[in-house]
């Protein structure tokens, strides 16, 4: 390329919005949807996975965020599609390949005894136990599966305390909820309940109690509130949105305790209140004395409405009230704006993850719009601008940054009336 030629396309760059793509494809004119085959593609991005993706126990740092137990995870979850049949075998061979690996960091010494470890459900070694007993179950293998479930159980007793991290115990990467995630993951996964009630239930009152105890020390306007790093987030990766949902999600719960429910109720009113006029969500309480400039607002899965969209979905769904679903549908449509994320395919902050809110939507909702949209996102991330202009991740194939996210999507975009963020599904 010539270089005033290169030139001329940064120019054009520099004036795009900082954080998106601009939307020109064309919305939903009440028409079918048909599915488009996406088997092509996913196995263009397997290959890319298993021939370039290293293998070393470094590369198991980030458990299933980034690390190799998350891309285990998508080749087990390759090998349950209907529409990889005669690949099964494959993959769930490769799948025990990186866990192997996996394994073998998450029993290191120094990885053992670090406290954010033991009981982290998407940074930690629980989520790579929670991964491995499922993965074991498919082989065939009930003595491995049930060893790791039983790792998986034995964490809940440390992040049972209160205060068990310094740093904040209740959210979803490393806290409580993210155990409790795991939890109900694999009861769906595996059918079985790997905690008894009253232990699952206590688990809650941790968080509930820790949620109060914070409220009234920082005086917050709600009667829960939590902090991760001394900052109180309000969205998926490390905020509220994902405790509250995962409060929500665990059976009876909230019908076992009145006042708690109570509280999640006022909490969650309070969070669905603070919904930006163009539907986006802040990342943070303390950026509601005013909001970030246009081309610093944050939405991702990770920070803003397509995470927060998964709590006022659950909420509609346990709670009846159209003021959630309108809520959601808000979410939807910020995405359908700036949603082409520049970020990279991901799941996290990326493209995927901003189509996996259609996929929601579609789901809670049966409107083809979704649908479409979603379909839109995922045609995307195959254009040229994209393939140019788009930001290399620093775990590029992983999970929840890269292509093994993107996999998920693509796989789930065939099977719609399926479809769930890893780990996220929230009509089970």
């Amino acid at each position: 390329m010539y270089l005033e030629d290169r030139l001329e396309i940064m120019e054009k760059e520099d004036e795009l919005p900082k954080r998106y793509f601009p939307n020109d494809y064309s919305d939903y004119h009440g028409t079918q949807v048909i599915l488009y085959d996406w088997k092509p593609r996913i196995k263009e991005f397997v290959k890319i996975i298993t021939t370039q993706q290293s293998l070393t126990l470094r590369d198991c740092d980030g458990g299933l965020y980034v690390g190799l137990s998350g891309i285990s995870y998508v080749f087990w979850y390759l090998a349950h599609s209907p529409h990889f049949t005669q690949e099964r075998v494959e993959f769930l061979k490769h799948a025990q390949s990186l866990m192997q690996i996996a394994l073998q960091h998450a029993q290191a010494p120094e990885v053992q005894f670090d406290p954010t470890m033991k009981a982290g459900f998407l940074l930690g070694n629980a989520g790579v136990y929670a991964v491995a007993s499922a993965l074991y179950a498919a082989v065939g293998d009930q003595d491995l599966c049930h060893k790791y479930l039983q790792s998986y159980a034995s964490a809940a007793s440390h992040c049972q305390p209160i205060h068990f991290l310094r740093c904040g115990g209740d959210e979803l990467f490393v806290g409580r909820a993210g155990f409790i995630c795991g939890a109900l993951w694999l009861r769906k996964t595996l059918g079985i309940d790997i905690l008894p009630q009253e232990r699952m239930f206590s688990l809650c009152d941790a968080i509930i109690q820790s949620g109060r105890e914070y409220s009234l020390r920082q005086r917050s306007p709600v009667p829960l509130m939590y902090a991760y790093y001394d900052t109180e987030y309000l969205g998926a990766a490390h905020g509220i949105s994902a405790i509250l949902q995962m409060l929500m999600s665990v059976p009876d719960y909230l019908l076992s305790r009145p006042d708690v429910s109570r509280d999640v109720k006022t909490t969650l009113d309070f969070l669905t209140s603070l919904q930006q006029p163009n539907g986006n969500y802040p990342c943070a309480m303390d950026e509601l004395g005013g909001r970030r400039p246009e081309p610093e607002e944050l939405i991702h899965w990770c920070h803003g409405a397509p995470g927060v969209v998964y709590m006022l979905a659950k909420a509609y769904l346990v709670f009846k009230e159209d003021k959630y679903l309108h809520a959601c549908l808000k979410c939807g449509e910020i995405t359908w704006q700036k949603g082409q994320l520049r970020k990279g395919p991901g799941i996290c902050h990326g493209v995927g993850g901003s189509g996996y809110v259609f996929l929601l939507l579609y789901r809670l909702t049966g409107d083809q719009r979704h649908l479409h949209r979603a379909q839109q996102f995922a045609s995307f991330i195959f254009t040229e601008q994209f393939q140019r202009h788009s930001r290399q991740p620093d775990c590029p194939y992983s999970l929840f940054e890269g292509l093994a996210g993107t996999v998920c999507f693509l796989v789930d975009l065939m099977q719609p009336e399926k479809a769930s963020f890893p780990f996220f599904d929230i009509f089970s």
